[in-house]
């Protein structure tokens, strides 16, 4: 966690004077449900205690100037000339802004300090933390009067506009809207949501990251899309009413898909399965079985691995290993693939003897440094 004061401090040492607020927006996980955003479904997300903070002011003029502190960089530009740029950072703020004006709100100039502890590339959504506190830091400041669930759209907008990535709704909403001690059940469909109880007890939370990225995640990516698609044109013909494969059963699929196209088949089925487990995975949480959450997260790895194909071997080995502890009951690739960390539910205090045990081997078979990251859940956004 970064101090608040330090975070004072800087921003009058950059600009002289205090911050008119500084607001806080969280990384997140997702306990289970992996590609069924895109597809209608739903997902299982929560805040963790890792998050991004802004510091903002208002200006007498319409200039804005950003710094950023992971970068030891600034950045300058006006209301009026706001547009994309070469640099990336500043693309996931100006988004933002761009937002708020696309909508008639009225905002001037800003100075803007930024700064977090969100390990970057673990695929915990740093950008989306961005998006999401210098929304809510923005809406305060000018008293624009957008709710929590605005600003995540706002969010997953300027994503797609000036970062120029087609995310879903998962992050955003996860970062603002999260609770202590729960998960969201969200449906992506029509934003309808749920917090529910994540009673850990006597289990912690250990992030595995690989410490990759494969460059097959972005064309990957688009051709399962793009098989979860043909597979609902396919029973469309039959059922005109379906609109995604969230409408889709496994007879319709058994009927319509199977026989024309097995790889479609077989993707299209991951998506249908997985959200059944995540709504089996709510009713253990519900019931407070931790251990029979676990299971459900074992089985959608082997099913994003085998049938979805969407791990890698890094991402299969560090979660073959966890299985092999008595002391996890649950662990699966988290995100959407080819890299990035895996998410391992575990006896309290046994995390230290996870990481001792798989690190050595990990390294060793891929010559690649094993990064642990404790998490615990946290509130969305807020201002401190």
């Amino acid at each position: 966690m970064i101090e608040r004061d330090q975070i004072n401090t800087r921003y009058k040492e950059l600009y002289g004077q205090d911050p008119d607020v500084i607001a806080k927006s969280p990384g997140r996980i997702n306990i289970i449900g992996e590609h069924t955003d895109y597809n209608e479904g739903f997902v299982l997300p929560t805040a963790i205690d890792k998050a991004i903070y802004v510091a903002l002011g208002k200006r007498s003029d319409n200039e804005i100037h950003l710094y950023a502190e992971d970068f030891k960089e600034s950045f300058q530009t006006t209301i009026e000339e706001i547009a994309p740029t070469q640099i990336s950072w500043p693309n996931y703020i100006l988004g933002v802004v761009n937002q708020l004006l696309e909508r008639n709100l009225t905002i001037s100039g800003f100075n803007l300090y930024i700064d977090g502890d969100i390990p970057v590339g673990a695929g915990l959504s740093s950008s989306a933390a961005v998006e999401c506190a210098v929304g809510y830091g923005l809406n305060h400041v000018y008293n624009l009067g957008l709710d929590r669930v605005s600003i995540a759209k706002i969010g997953q907008l300027a994503e797609h506009t000036y970062a120029g990535v087609k995310c879903g709704i998962m992050d955003q909403f996860a970062s603002v809207l999260s609770k202590t001690g729960h998960v969201i059940r969200l449906d992506c469909r029509d934003l309808s949501y749920q917090h529910i109880p994540l009673a850990l007890g006597d289990y912690e939370i250990v992030l595995l990251n690989t410490n990759v990225k494969h460059s097959l995640a972005s064309s990957a990516y688009n051709d399962r899309r793009e098989a979860c698609e043909q597979a609902v044109s396919w029973v469309q013909e039959k059922y005109p009413t379906v609109k995604s494969l969230r409408d889709v059963t496994m007879e319709m699929l058994d009927e319509l898909v199977a026989p024309i196209n097995q790889e479609i088949y077989i993707k299209s089925r991951f998506v249908i399965q997985e959200n059944i487990r995540l709504n089996k995975a709510c009713e253990a949480l519900i019931q407070g079985d931790i251990i029979e959450l676990g299971k459900h997260m074992f089985l959608a790895h082997d099913a994003l691995s085998k049938e979805y194909e969407v791990s890698c071997e890094e991402l299969d080995f560090l979660v073959d290993q966890a299985k092999l502890m008595d002391d996890v009951v649950g662990a699966r690739m988290m995100g959407g693939g080819f890299g990035g960390c895996t998410i391992n539910i575990l006896k309290k205090g046994a995390g230290q003897h996870l990481v001792s045990r798989i690190a050595p081997a990990y390294q060793e078979k891929f010559n690649l440094e094993l990064t642990a990251i404790f998490v615990a859940t946290d509130n969305g956004t807020q201002i401190i």
